[in-house]
């Protein structure tokens, strides 16, 4: 395969470009930099550094590669940041991909694999995992952007061929450490807790322990980047041999609370992890977990890295490495 994929300076996007790389498919990578990191695109990589809006110099790139589908994964994901500046996230995650697609069809490549997110379900109140067919009740801009870009390309099935990626919580890194999560302004409670235990904070702020769970704290279907990325190469492959548009979830199918990763990083770590309640951040759901089985139906995958153990692992491997090069 010949893959245009955007956002490959980014913590997902760079982890599905390794995938696609070790299995043999060519990748042209499209990224401003304004959010992603340039050492974290793949070495083997072809990239141009420029807006996913740019109808120039993507329409000369896919004139002069003829790539078999594009990989959108380039947007805003803090949600807090969505709350406070939504036309942001909408210029971006919405009308930035929308302008993007179509520039993709005006030059003949229709085929596309959609970063989508699990917060587009928000919070569900029957106690079960979600499936695709489950309402969508966005709590925040963050998800309410990236569902108008899934009804834009579902309103024009007739012509793109697409699969819609739905992920939920996605931790880990690399397990050769080729990359890994960088931020600024981390938010994510893995990437934080692992940020606690190389000493790069003192503490770690849990938001909300109120909540309707066993021990009042949110709980999550954490997914290995790695599995992730994997499922990514698996989609293009059926995209490209069933010309069939679908809609999948990407998790698990298993939950833990915000306490329960913490416990669990504690005994790995040796209690190096302190924390403190505070309140509940304005757009956070009390509960995601996926129901998995129709990508199973779908696709020929299977998770590697199901364990929360390894999840962590990686991820503080991972920071250990990056805290390492930068002191």
């Amino acid at each position: 395969m010949k893959v245009l994929l955007t956002g490959g300076a980014g913590y997902i996007g760079s982890h599905a470009a390794l995938s696609l790389l070790d299995a043999g498919h060519d990748v042209h990578i499209i990224d401003n930099l304004s959010t992603g990191n340039e050492t974290l695109i793949p070495k083997n990589a072809k990239f141009t550094n420029c807006n996913i809006n740019d109808d120039m110099v993507i329409s000369d790139l896919i004139q002069s590669n003829k790539f078999d589908l594009l990989m959108h994964f380039a947007g805003f994901i803090q949600v807090e940041e969505s709350v406070k500046n939504p036309e942001k996230y909408f210029e971006n995650n919405t009308n930035n991909a929308i302008k993007l697609f179509k520039i993709c069809k005006k030059n003949n490549l229709n085929k596309i694999v959609f970063s989508s997110t699990a917060a587009a379900y928000g919070s569900v109140r029957e106690n079960k995992p979600i499936d695709e067919n489950t309402d969508l009740n966005p709590q925040n801009p963050y998800a309410e952007s990236k569902i108008k870009t899934e009804n834009f390309l579902l309103e024009n099935n007739n012509e793109f061929k697409f699969i819609i990626l739905r992920y939920f919580n996605v931790a880990g890194a690399d397990k050769n450490l080729r990359s890994g999560q960088i931020s600024k302004r981390s938010t994510h409670l893995i990437k934080v807790l692992s940020e606690v235990v190389v000493g790069k904070r003192n503490h770690i702020e849990i938001y909300g322990n109120n909540y309707n769970t066993p021990d009042g704290t949110a709980i999550r279907d954490y997914i290995h980047v790695s599995d992730l990325a994997d499922i990514h190469t698996q989609v293009a492959k059926y995209l490209l041999k069933n010309l069939k548009s679908n809609l999948f979830n990407c998790g698990y199918g298993k939950g833990f609370s915000v306490l329960d990763v913490l416990n669990t990083a504690n005994k790995m770590y040796q209690n190096k992890i302190t924390y403190k309640f505070t309140d509940r951040r304005e757009g956070d759901v009390e509960k995601l977990i996926a129901e998995t089985s129709k990508i199973s139906d779908h696709i020929d995958w299977e998770p590697k890295y199901n364990d929360l153990n390894e999840i962590i692992s990686s991820s503080i491997k991972w920071e250990e490495k990056i805290y390492a090069s930068n002191t």
